[in-house]
């Protein structure tokens, strides 16, 4: 063990480790701005920040295609695919006073128990997991890909499938509210028509 390894330690943290800290710390601000705002268009705004806070988090790491993949998928694709669902369903742009529904405790108990699971079961399952240095990359290119195409084939296809599903979705509710605005317009419109000494009325008076 060289003498720099040896000095190091945790109330000496290098630079990677207080930029990671810094970073992380941003990145959970963004996402509580993302759950608590009232305004559905800056949520997804939020949401971008999030995940491009994640992104930074894996560069930091030494995993840069992993950092990539989050910038082009999540971030170019997942945020825009949200932001075009807003569009379509026209989502309010200010403050939607029904976003909230009174249940934040209930959904924060919720958050916290999911929270601690989860790290519960991470810590768990890679508590004797050790890195092997001298191999590949833990985020190369290489072994990413035939983790993602050996192991997780199915789930990826199945979030593409949802993610298409969501489209439809937001198209199909799109749809629905032309197509019911122009029955109030037409509704609207005929009474008028009649009222206003159309052909209708004329044959009234006739």
């Amino acid at each position: 063990m060289s003498l720099a390894a040896a000095s190091h330690g945790f109330l000496s943290p290098t630079g990677v480790e207080i930029a990671f800290l810094l970073v992380g710390l941003l990145t959970f601000g963004a996402a509580l701005v993302t759950v608590t705002t009232r305004q559905l268009v800056h949520a997804a705004l939020w949401l971008v920040v999030t995940l491009g806070g994640l992104a930074v988090e894996y560069l930091l790491l030494t995993a840069e295609f992993i950092a990539w993949v989050q910038v082009l998928i999540y971030v170019g694709s997942v945020v825009v695919l949200l932001l075009f669902g807003l569009m379509l369903t026209k989502a309010p742009i200010g403050r939607s006073p029904d976003a909230d529904s009174g249940n934040r405790w209930a959904a924060l108990t919720v958050a916290v128990a999911a929270a601690a699971a989860l790290v519960w079961v991470v810590v768990d399952a890679f508590r004797a997991t050790w890195i092997d240095l001298d191999g590949a990359a833990a985020g190369s290119t290489r072994v990413t890909g035939e983790s993602l195409f050996q192991n997780w084939v199915l789930p990826f296809e199945a979030l593409s499938v949802l993610l298409l599903a969501a489209l439809v979705g937001a198209i199909v509710l799109s749809r629905k509210a032309k197509a019911a605005d122009a029955a109030a317009q037409a509704a609207a419109v005929t009474p008028a028509a009649g009222t206003d000494g159309g052909p209708g009325a004329k044959e009234g008076v006739r």
